[in-house]
């Protein structure tokens, strides 16, 4: 069973997808790890490998400048097709690497320890490395080392999905939407994507809380969360960020499309009844702040404050309402 998802590249990449981490921001516990890995086994080198379809990319690393090479030179591609550790103690009598950019250039790759980092289900979806610039043995106890810091690497990336999720709303949290509108503006800087980021705040929600009591306001909440899930595109995303306040990442919309969309919202949630156990019924309604994504957003944070700018200029005028960075 075990050979056969080594096989299933299509599946294992949909389990490295899942996971949400391609392209996120520096994250302490992976930091830690690559820099406990190059202390201990005393390599110059130690990276979190992920590997997608055709790149490696590293969500950790020590002693290595770049962010990604592509998968054709890489080690952990050959790591990833096996459930045992890669060892090479001379990449240089390895035909497999010897020659390679990576071995007759920078970093000058001589030996290579990597794990492969496996998902619950079974997949490897990149690999824990450790490299050194000459040739040398790995001990069964380094190899032991370094397989049980894979496996912390592949607890904290389950955590961090975990994290990234509201339990009351299913909606992301407040960091897991962090990470992906961090990717959005990644993606938009590498092939000159752009798109809107909507910030929607429920109006007088303090009221709902203490007229009908938190129950209702968290069903509240979970009717706006509902309404987003079924009315926004599969490549939309929504996270929520505290209290009543959500956000929406929406690629490749922006302008009237993406007005169209927020009014539409807007709409929905005014409109929507929200039935109590006595059978009386409330409304609620929402403010909305927009704003794009253009080539002059350099941090998910610049982006966020023109939206909150635009929310508390809906506020300002009279609530129930949409307004969109110009």
């Amino acid at each position: 069973m075990l050979d056969s998802l080594l096989r299933d590249e299509p599946a294992r990449i949909a389990a490295l997808h899942r996971l949400e981490v391609l392209d996120t921001a520096v994250e302490e516990p992976f930091e830690k790890i690559v820099t406990l890995v190059r202390t201990v086994l005393a390599v110059p080198m130690a990276t979190v490998t992920l590997v997608d379809r055709d790149r490696q990319w590293f969500k950790a690393k020590r002693g290595l400048e770049v962010d990604q090479t592509p998968r054709s030179v890489s080690f952990c591609t050959h790591t990833i097709q096996q459930r045992e550790p890669l060892i090479v103690e001379d990449t240089d009598l390895d035909p497999r690497f010897a020659g390679t950019p990576l071995v007759k250039g920078p970093p000058y790759i001589k030996s290579y320890a990597g794990v492969p980092l496996r998902t619950p289900e079974g997949y490897n979806i990149g690999s824990l490395c450790a490299m050194d610039t000459r040739p040398r043995r790995f001990s069964p106890a380094d190899v032991a080392i370094l397989s049980n810091f894979a496996n912390i690497v592949c607890d904290e990336l389950e955590l961090r999905m975990i994290a990234q999720v509201d339990h009351l709303t299913g909606a992301l949290t407040r960091r897991g939407f962090n990470d992906q509108a961090d990717r959005e503006i990644a993606r938009a800087n590498r092939y000159g994507r752009r798109g809107t980021l909507v910030m929607l705040d429920l109006d007088h929600f303090k009221t709902v809380n203490d007229t009908h009591g938190h129950a209702v306001g968290d069903r509240v909440l979970q009717q706006v969360a509902d309404i987003l899930r079924v009315t926004l595109r599969p490549s939309d995303v929504f996270g929520r960020l505290g209290g009543e306040e959500f956000a929406i990442l929406l690629p490749e919309t922006i302008g009237h499309e993406a007005t169209a969309v927020i009014e539409r919202l807007r709409y929905l949630i005014a409109n929507q009844s929200i039935v109590l156990e006595d059978g009386t019924t409330i409304h609620v309604t929402a403010s909305f702040g927009g704003a794009p994504l253009s080539s002059e957003t350099v941090s998910f944070d610049t982006w966020l404050k023109q939206a909150d700018t635009m929310l508390y200029a809906a506020k300002a005028a009279g609530r129930n309402c949409v307004r969109v960075w110009e």
